[in-house]
């Protein structure tokens, strides 16, 4: 994966960092572009899977974000911690939508785990019973790179 420093190249994170700040419970604002070709910028949970380098995000397959994705499969993403010193990451990538709840079920959950510690909040059984009614999907993003920042490197 290329890893470009977006402010200097001494704030400029390295894989190993990237993958432990992709860890956190930080929304991923992902951008894609409407049909009058106006940016559509939603925040929005995510898991990261270091084997395959791939940020995975799930959503209502009716969401504007999917009718976006239908005409561009192309996106922006930033994830980033307003607690100062400031870090981030942001990138640009190619995306691809999965329906098939039998290969999508074990990864939503694994991102509702992560942002609620815990399969039985409402909004937890709310998503996984849309998943598998199939009014749920995920969003495989393939990033081409990441851009960094880490303020404790100053």
């Amino acid at each position: 994966m290329n890893i470009i420093g977006a402010i200097t190249p001494t704030t400029k994170m390295n894989m190993d960092e990237v993958e432990k700040f992709l860890e956190n419970k930080l929304n991923l604002q992902l951008a894609t572009i409407d049909e009058k070709g106006d940016p559509n910028i939603q925040p929005i949970w995510f898991d990261y899977d270091k084997e395959r380098q791939k940020l995975l995000v799930v959503t209502p397959r009716n969401s504007k974000k999917i009718q976006n994705l239908k005409k561009r499969n192309v996106i922006y993403f930033s994830i980033d911690d307003e607690t100062f010193p400031y870090k981030g990451i942001k990138g640009k990538g190619n995306v691809e939508v999965i329906g098939d709840s039998n290969k999508t079920m074990p990864l939503i959950k694994k991102i509702v785990i992560k942002y609620l510690n815990t399969l039985e909040h409402p909004i937890a059984t709310m998503i996984l019973e849309s998943a598998k009614e199939g009014n749920h999907v995920l969003v495989e993003i393939s990033p081409r790179f990441f851009s960094t920042w880490d303020f404790n490197k100053l």
